[in-house]
């Protein structure tokens, strides 16, 4: 039986190149925390920001995989490459994606100009994994027109997800306590586009002029930001979504600020990463130290409060 002929390209090569399976090997490299990823990453790192990047968030249930789906649909009939990166609550036995991109955007798979990805959240409370920036990083240097990344929803929390796109899509869904949540101060202020997604629903105009309502509260903003009905299962609205999509990409890039938030994305990033190593360093360094080990016991014998603790562990690390 032949063989298949091996590539010899260096893996970063293959990824410029497009190859699937190298975008695929980089993005577990990367998100396993492989010094090879991080090498690849400062190797690929000048070929990027050529991709949009547009995060989609919203509370469970409100179809955003549906409507990502359909998305992906219009945007391969006009000729764009994508890639989709789906956070999903991690497993608590195996610390993998939950969810799994093999029951996601089941259309799309055989699509060689579509790649689908899932990336367990490990617990990051943004929604967001550390490495999901890095990820988009990865997808960008392939040649993708397109990122999308999916977050999972986890209401007040899920603003991070400002810090990793260029063009942020809330979707909201009438007639659930989520909704409702979702109005808060905090999370509205966060998209760029706000999406009613299964607007069938009789309550749906109710929400819009509620959203409205909490929109005129807010600051003004130049971009004025579009509520628009979708019914993703049949496709409805959908074509709009992808129209103010680019609307808002042109917008940004006309005023200047696409490049302040993509400077602000990437410090978030830095200083995300730097926390994310000190605290695991940090942990290694007390898991070993009788001295912590004490003072962590009178902690539990409430003869020493955990502020104080704290503070008698960070002066001890600096120190040292």
């Amino acid at each position: 039986m032949a063989q298949m002929s091996r590539d010899d390209r260096p893996l970063a090569r293959r990824l410029l190149d497009g190859d699937r399976r190298a975008l695929a090997r980089a993005i577990s490299l990367v998100e396993s925390d492989d010094p090879e990823g991080w090498e690849l990453v400062r190797e690929i790192y000048p070929h990027t920001g050529g991709a949009a990047v547009v995060g989609v968030t919203g509370a469970p249930g409100v179809g955003k995989s549906t409507l990502l789906s359909e998305l992906v649909k219009l945007e391969r009939s006009r000729e764009r490459s994508i890639a989709v990166l789906s956070i999903d609550p991690s497993s608590p036995f195996t610390k993998g994606a939950l969810l799994g991109d093999r029951i996601r955007l089941t259309d799309h798979f055989l699509d060689p100009g579509v790649f689908i990805r899932s990336m367990a959240s490990r617990g990051a409370l943004g929604g967001l994994s550390e490495a999901a920036l890095q990820a988009a990083l990865l997808m960008d240097a392939s040649g993708r027109d397109l990122v999308l990344l999916e977050t999972v929803g986890v209401g007040q929390a899920e603003v991070d997800v400002i810090d990793h796109a260029d063009t942020v899509v809330l979707v909201l869904m009438p007639g659930s306590g989520d909704s409702v949540q979702a109005l808060k101060a905090g999370v509205m202020e966060i998209p760029d586009i706000i999406v009613v997604n299964k607007a069938e629903h009789p309550l749906t105009d109710t929400m819009v002029r509620e959203i409205k309502a909490v929109l005129a509260l807010g600051p003004d903003r130049d971009w004025k930001v579009p509520i628009l009905r979708t019914e993703a299962v049949r496709g409805e609205g959908v074509e709009e979504l992808a129209d103010k999509l680019s609307e808002h990409r042109a917008f940004i890039e006309a005023e200047g600020t696409l490049s302040e938030r993509r400077r602000r994305n990437l410090l978030s990033e830095v200083l995300a990463i730097a926390t994310f190593r000190m605290r695991r360093e940090l942990e290694e360094a007390l898991s070993e130290s009788e001295e912590v080990q004490e003072l962590l016991d009178r902690v539990v014998a409430r003869e020493l409060d955990p502020a104080s603790a704290a503070t008698t562990i960070l002066e001890r690390e600096v120190k040292s």
